[in-house]
């Protein structure tokens, strides 16, 4: 009999950078499995987003240097499912185009392992759907063909070149050939093919920092290597081309080409990571603090025992918000329960998640600072006798509180979650150096002290050449503390006002 007590494996095909490309499958059986094993071409938004509890382990190479070798990475997916773990193989792209998916299945059927294949997008279709470059067109080719410029187990290349070269009315797509470009061309020309064939480089395919280089066969490899063209790139080479400049769509938008690192928590970063994509950023997912729900039993019974007609709850952060409703409805059971309390607020997040429970504030001061909200409070309403609860995170300080208490209210604190500094995954460091960032934003102090506590002083001077952008004055002075110079900060302190001010930078540099 088959033993059933195993996990399953999930090779998982993550498309080709975008990490909005992943399939809807895909994305989740990430939300539902235990382990990640990735490589080094997967997003990190898709790593980083991932839930607390699962654990991660990086397998991936640059440059033909394994972290883990093949056959160590076949014996970890086995060794994790026997384990009972439900593992997810997340694969650049496709797992069966040009990957080792096969080789992982095959693997996985010997140890009578369960699996389920997840296809991805692949680099080819994706890169060149974003470049403006259709693999077939009637009037340009009705053959497409997927090779790979790597060379095979044997050392030498497996493609039959001399049938390629004279393969009519097609289209070639090239993968893993950048660094042999050259030799690639000139094998193609000895075999016949015409030396003025339209020819492309795709690097970075679908990232906003994508480039596309053309030429034609006989020069491409000289154009790459002018422009410094790195891998991840794909080479296309065919009469398609010639219909990129009616095509193109993706470059353009106000901050293409730009590299934003976003040290926001990844649970609230939805909203700015999706905002600066559809602007054509680039976005950097580096989170530098991350929270978690905190149960503060006596803030609860205090609130429990309260009355009395002038009651008020005060909420400052979308963080506040979305942990005091979990843990207020698994104490009282009924959200309605909540109709007794007037509403203060402040800021875009916190309005943000108000609005997912159907709240809407009370009072709303001038400015939206913590300060501001107490110091309007005392000015504007009677608060004498009055009892408020004070939702708020670990590192909160006690302004409003004792602004509040002076005033003649009883002011109850409820510290519903803890803000802490995650660790960044394996390989994450790497990235952030080979790649760095063009602009660095900071939407909280802690979130500065989170990048010092994250890179050392020499780590942090490597990103010197990037604009470091702040959400608001309180924020700049933690930043400016740590050495740091701000360099843009929002007018309106909030993430739309932050993206704003970000795009009013980029374009008064043109």
């Amino acid at each position: 009999m088959e033993d059933t007590s195993h996990g399953t494996v999930y090779l998982i095909g993550a498309g080709p950078g975008n990490p909005d490309l992943i399939t809807v499958r895909g994305r989740q059986l990430l939300e539902q499995c235990d382990v990640v094993v990735y490589d080094n071409l997967i997003p990190d938004e898709l790593i980083v987003r991932l839930p607390e509890r699962v654990e991660r382990r990086y397998v991936g190479k640059l440059a033909s240097v394994h972290s883990l070798p093949q056959d160590e990475i076949n014996n970890l997916l086995v060794t994790l499912a026997k384990g009972g773990k439900r593992v997810a193989r997340l694969k650049g792209g496709d797992p069966f185009t040009f990957g080792r998916g096969a080789e992982e299945a095959t693997v996985l059927r010997q140890h009578k392992i369960p699996y389920e294949i997840v296809p991805g997008v692949t680099a080819a279709s994706a890169a060149m759907a974003y470049a403006g470059i259709p693999p077939t067109d009637r009037r340009k080719a009705s053959l497409v063909m997927y090779v790979t410029g790597h060379k095979g187990t044997q050392c030498e290349s497996m493609v039959d070149w001399n049938w390629v070269a004279k393969a009519q009315f097609s289209t070639l797509v090239i993968y893993m050939g950048v660094g042999e470009l050259e030799h690639l061309a000139a094998d193609l020309v000895a075999h016949g093919m015409a030396v003025d064939t339209p020819a492309a480089v795709i690097e970075r395919g679908t990232f906003p920092t994508q480039r596309v280089l053309t030429g034609r066969l006989d020069t491409i490899a000289t154009v790459a290597k002018e422009n410094n063209v790195r891998p991840p790139s794909l080479i296309v080479i065919g009469h398609v081309i010639d219909l990129k400049d009616e095509i193109e769509w993706f470059a353009g938008r106000p901050l293409f080409g730009h590299r934003i690192m976003i040290t926001r928590p990844a649970d609230q970063a939805d909203v700015v990571y999706n905002t600066l994509r559809d602007l054509g950023a680039e976005v950097l997912s580096y989170p530098t603090i991350a929270t978690r729900a905190h149960i503060d039993k006596s803030g609860w019974q205090a609130m429990a025992g309260l009355g009395g007609d002038n009651r008020w709850l005060i909420l400052t952060s979308e963080n506040g918000v979305r942990y005091f409703i979990d843990q207020y409805v698994q104490r009282f059971g009924d959200i309605r329960t909540l109709s007794a309390y007037k509403i203060a607020a402040i800021g875009f997040g916190t309005a943000r998640a108000m609005d997912e429970y159907h709240l809407k504030p009370d009072f709303v001061p001038e400015k939206a600072t913590v300060n501001n909200l107490s110091r309007e409070m005392v000015e504007k309403l009677d608060l004498d006798n009055a009892q408020v609860v004070r939702v708020r995170g670990n590192l909160a300080d006690s302004t409003a509180e004792d602004a509040l208490s002076a005033a003649g209210a009883k002011v109850v604190p409820v510290t519903v979650y803890e803000t802490y500094t995650p660790t960044w995954p394996d390989n994450l460091k790497e990235k952030l150096f080979r790649f760095p960032p063009e602009f660095i934003v900071f939407t909280s102090g802690s979130s500065a002290d989170g990048l010092v506590s994250n890179l050392n002083a020499e780590e942090i001077a490597r990103l010197r050449d990037a604009k470091v952008v702040s959400i608001g004055p309180s924020t700049t002075k933690v930043i400016e503390s740590h050495g740091m110079k701000v360099s843009i900060e929002a007018t309106t302190h909030s993430i739309p006002g932050v993206v704003e001010k970000l795009v009013e930078y980029v374009n008064s540099q043109r």
